[in-house]
This record gives C-alpha cells, structure tokens and sequence, in this order.
C-alpha cells in the first residue's frame, strides 16, 4: 500500500513495524515530519532498521521536570534530554513548580522556555487551586496545555485541593479530562504520628492503602456528580483498580513502572528514602496485583512521574526527606524489560505508551504509526541487552532507584516529527521540541 500523493524523504527499512493492524514487515516512509505511506518504496533513502522494532513513539503523561524555581533538581532541558535517551517522544509536565503553574502568564512562561530547548514535544497541565477554579474552563484551553492537574493530597510543593466543595468547583470549570493525585489530606494529617524517624518503611504505613481509596472514592463520586472525566494517577492498591473498572464512564487511570517493579520488602531496606515516593512503594503483594489488573486491561497509561530531587536533599533522614524518584529515562527500559520476561505482550506496552494515551487526552496527530500523523518513532532491539548506569543517566539529579539493573531489551533510536533526537545513544544536532496539540484546544 504505496502512498502516491506525498513523494517520501527517507523511510524507516527492515524492521518491524507496530501499526494498528499489527506488526507488519514494511517500510514506513516519512515526509514533511509526517507519515505518508506503509509499504515498500524502492529507491528511497533508507534509514537501516534491520532486527530492530518500530514502535509509535512513547508518550510519557507524567512528568515532573521542577522548572522554574527548582532547577537543581531537573529543567526542561535536562528532563527533556534524559526523556530522549530513554525513548520517550514527549511528555506532559507537572505543575508544582516555583511559582506554580497556575495562570496563563505562568502557563506562557513555561512554553516559552521549553521552545527549541525541550528535545521532545510537550504539554503543560495548568494546577488547580481554590483561586483560579473559576478560569481553568478558560486555562485548559490554552494550546500545549495538558489539562488540569489537581493534588488532593499534598506532596512536593504547595498545590493542594483537599475539601469536597473546592473540588467540586474544579470540576465544574472545564471540559478536558482531569488528572488526579488521589490520596487524602484528611486522614494523612490524622495518621502522621505514624511516620517513623529514619525509617522510610513506614511511608506506605502513613500514606497507607486507605488514604489512597478514600480519595479515589470521593473524587470518582465528585467526578459522576460533575459529569467530568477524570484520569488517577499512579494507582498502587488493586483494590482502587478494582473500584475504577465500574467506573469506566468517567474515569481512567495509570500506573508506573516503578509501582511494578519496586517492593517494600526489598526496596526500603536496599534504597532507603530513594524508595520513596508518593502514593508510595508498597508490599509484594500490591505488585502483584497492579500486574493482575493490568493483565484485566484496567490501567490505560503508563506515566513514569518522573519526580526528582538532589541526593543531598534525599539524604535528609526520614521524613525530613522529600518524596519522588527520577524516572523518564527509564520508563521504557524496564517496561520493556517487564514484556521480555513474558508479564505484559509489547501490544499492550504500545496501547499504554501510545494509543492509550491518545485516546485518553485527545491528543491530536500523535500516537499511531499510520499515515497522516506526526512521524514520531521509538526503536528498540528485543535481542539486545542494557544495564542501567549513572553515567548513562542525564537527569540534573545524577542517580536512579534502578541503577545497575541488567535488563532484558534496548532502546535503539527515538525519532519525533521526522528528526532523528536520538541514534544509539547519541543525542540528535539540537533540541527541537514543539508543543503537543488537543482536540479541545484547537
């Protein structure tokens, strides 16, 4: 199936392409930073993808990337590049910065600052307040926003929405789907005598499993009452995922490499307050059972909440030391990792990394190798092999809860819009990052 409108630039040869119809063996040929044809197209440069897998190009929903204000930890820059050489071609950021992200001066600063700096294309959630409730119906519109972001629980910085009646005029304001931080101020600050001094296993103790369902109940009834779609972030109990699934009208929801892959038992004893996080690491048995909802094709994304903070700040004893771990650079390397050791199909890796998350945010152009949308591509070689080292960690933050893991798999190449931002881990000529576009705000 030959595209004849659009002469192609150059094509992507002798791999294995994922489309919707499944893997196919074909070229994928590219002009304009777009798609024009799968298929095959002689004479035409050729981009040599021999054994290697074409995957759509890997969204990350989640990401915390702390400028302005907290640039010792991360910019956009730095958060950016490490996304590139982890596979990811774009991402939706955070808006707990310095100041918050929560007008549209604020909104405009930060698209200014990721022009042609940020080397994937991205998105910038605005943050609810009781303040702005009233104009996120206005905000949410603005193009290379990613939504609304609330936090009914507080975490790192100081947006907090934690009363009914506010959420409730959040929700009112506005069409787009909502992110949710779900985790209940009201029972953390009644439960914080069970934080133990210099122990970060009692994290998951404090900000326990209800903590997390309590708020996840409050804001799906909130969410149906509204008639708002909502999207919960980095679920870790089953028991909020089995909740959700009868709740599919209004609300969908992610989880994160490290929720899956890190447990108590193991990761607070190796990794102290560098396991923690929030909603936090929890037990073995949590593992296990995100991995069995996951296989019941509840969790729509993958995000990684890539969260970082400097190693002296993590150093603090517990629980003076802040929650959140880096991750970007890392999501697709484990989770691809997780798909060779036989617990997820690579099918179901690509809906969570891309057409799940096209489908879930509206995103326009994005998500799908087929004609027409934008030619962004992440390649990995399934045959490969990799170890995780801080030397190959660009995060400003300089360490990972994973490194020195061996893993299964290998991230080749990450392509977005036609340009080549990563080859074998080689960065691309220059930064070239454009906003991501919304059905909504068109």
């Amino acid at each position: 199936m030959t595209d004849t409108h659009q002469t192609p630039e150059w094509v992507l040869s002798g791999g294995t392409v994922h489309t919707p119809s499944g893997p196919v063996e074909a070229e994928v040929a590219v002009a304009g930073g777009r798609i024009v044809g799968v298929g095959h197209y002689p004479g035409v440069r050729k981009v040599d993808c021999a054994g290697l897998d074409i995957l759509p190009g890997v969204i990350d929903s989640q990401v915390h990337f702390r400028e302005p204000g907290l640039e010792q930890k991360e910019d956009l820059e730095s958060g950016s590049r490490a996304a590139v050489l982890g596979g990811i071609t774009a991402v939706f950021e955070m808006p707990n910065t310095n100041p918050n992200t929560d007008t549209e001066e604020r909104i405009h600063d930060k698209l200014k600052r990721a022009h042609h700096r940020m080397w994937c294309d991205h998105a910038f959630y605005v943050g609810a307040t009781a303040e702005n409730a009233e104009n996120l119906a206005e905000l949410e519109r603005i193009p290379g926003t990613a939504g609304v972001k609330i936090f009914m629980g507080a975490s790192t910085g100081s947006l907090l929405v934690a009363e009914d009646e506010n959420l409730a005029r959040v929700l009112a304001s506005g069409r787009r789907r909502v992110a949710i931080h779900a985790e209940d101020e009201e029972r953390m600050n009644a439960r914080k005598d069970h934080r133990v001094e210099n122990d970060p296993s009692s994290h998951p103790v404090w900000r326990d499993d209800e903590s997390a369902m309590l708020a996840t109940r409050r804001i799906l009834r909130l969410a149906r009452e509204a008639k708002r779609p909502i999207h919960i972030l980095h679920v870790t109990t089953p028991a909020e995922l089995e909740v959700i699934a009868q709740h599919r009208d209004v609300a969908t929801c992610e989880v994160t490499p490290q929720h899956l892959t890190l447990n108590a038992e193991d990761a607070y004893p190796r990794l102290g307050s560098h396991a923690q996080m929030n909603p936090p690491i929890r037990s073995k048995a949590h593992v296990d059972g995100l991995w069995h909802w996951l296989q019941q094709g509840v969790p729509d994304v993958i995000g990684s909440d890539h969260a970082p903070h400097t190693l002296e700040e993590k150093a603090k004893p517990y629980p003076n030391s802040p929650s959140g771990m880096p991750g970007v650079q890392t999501l697709l390397p484990l989770m691809l990792n997780h798909v060779l050791e036989g617990r997820m199909t690579l099918e179901r890796l690509i809906d969570m990394t891309s057409a799940g998350v096209q489908r879930v945010f509206g995103l326009v152009g994005k998500g799908r190798i087929a004609t027409g949308y934008d030619a962004d591509f992440t390649i990995v070689d399934r045959k490969g092999s990799f170890t995780i080292t801080d030397e190959w960690l660009a995060s400003r933050c300089g360490w990972s809860p994973f490194t020195g893991m061996e893993l299964k798999g290998r991230v080749v190449g990450t392509i977005i819009r036609g340009n080549v931002a990563m080859w074998d881990g080689q960065l691309g000529e220059s930064a070239q990052g454009e906003p991501l576009r919304f059905a909504f705000s068109l």
